[in-house]
């Protein structure tokens, strides 16, 4: 259960327990003043935040860690877990199937395979044996971004029904594992991604991913885009499931203006977003450069602000 501080406005939500996931330096970080500026809104708010600059902020319910199935170390989901409790706030792990070391596992097709053939059960079942030990409401997101094909994921871009056979195999395991966990669907949200739904019994809430960067916006449309006119398709493309939707990872950067136009939106139209029942900010830089030399921008709020040239 979530606990009582947060519980009824779930429930008001949807009656889904969102886990999100922190971790890293944002653990050694929890002593000092935490610089966070949280969006104003209602609808629930949580972040990636490795440095920690949201670990003072109490208007804030979901922490988000990262993490590849290999070559980690599993026991650092107890500090997140420690961190999270701390704070009274959820955990939303997203579990990325690969290792983050240069390897030759990391190709789709050995991924593919190998999970197809039963090689990774063992893995799932190891990092499924911590999750279960753990005490924050917890969410898991596996392979995230499976709809969009440029190259960032070797689990991206999948004929279909290879990756509904793999996300299956690798929920069923974590299902039998850990009991009451929740499940998180979260491709980008582009128009393709319900080709990729693995069905309602495999889903307890959808993610979306939307990250605007005014730049770019300049470059391709001539002006600003704002935060709901990039949601709303993926929204509406979401919604025909029926489940509650979050936003699993946001970012935004341009000029002191554009970000307090986004910062003014994001967690202010349940109105107009229904079925919206979380937004949870990429506190990090990018790590994939953007097309057309757009490089990989500062999401950080500290850095998200830049001069946009006119």
């Amino acid at each position: 259960m979530l606990p009582p501080p947060v519980m009824p406005f779930f429930l008001q939500r949807r009656a889904v327990m969102l886990g999100l996931v922190a971790a890293g330096a944002g653990m050694a970080a929890t002593l000092r003043p935490s610089p966070g500026s949280v969006p104003p809104g209602l609808i629930p708010f949580g972040a990636y935040d490795p440095a920690g600059d949201f670990a003072n902020e109490t208007d804030f319910t979901i922490e988000h860690v990262f993490l590849p199935w290999e070559d980690v170390a599993i026991t650092s989901l107890f500090d997140a877990d420690r961190y999270a409790m701390d704070r009274n706030r959820a955990l939303l792990v997203t579990l990325e199937p690969w290792t983050w070391s240069r390897s030759e596992r990391n190709t789709a097709r050995a991924l593919r395979n190998g999970i197809a053939d039963g090689d990774y059960d063992a893995t799932m079942r190891s990092i499924c044996e911590v999750l279960a030990a753990l005490n924050s409401p917890l969410t898991l997101r596996w392979g995230h971004e499976m709809d969009n094909d440029d190259g960032q994921f070797i689990w991206a871009g999948w004929r279909p029904a290879d990756y509904i056979a793999a996300y299956r195999r690798m929920v069923d395991i974590a299902r039998e594992s850990v009991p009451g966990i929740n499940l998180m669907w979260s491709p980008l949200g582009d128009a393709g991604m319900e080709d990729y739904y693995p069905g309602d019994e495999y889903v307890d809430l959808t993610g979306l991913s939307v990250f605007g960067l005014q730049a770019w916006d300049r470059a391709n449309y001539n002006r600003d885009r704002s935060f709901a006119e990039i949601l709303e398709p993926r929204y509406e493309r979401a919604e025909r499931f029926g489940k509650p939707i979050v936003v699993a990872e946001l970012g935004y950067s341009g000029d002191a203006a554009y970000v307090a136009s986004w910062d003014a939106a994001v967690r202010s139209q349940a109105a107009r977003f229904p079925a919206l029942v979380g937004v949870v900010y990429f506190n990090y830089p990018e790590v994939y450069d953007w097309p057309q030399g757009f490089g990989r921008p500062d999401w950080r709020i500290g850095e998200r602000i830049v001069t946009i040239a006119s």
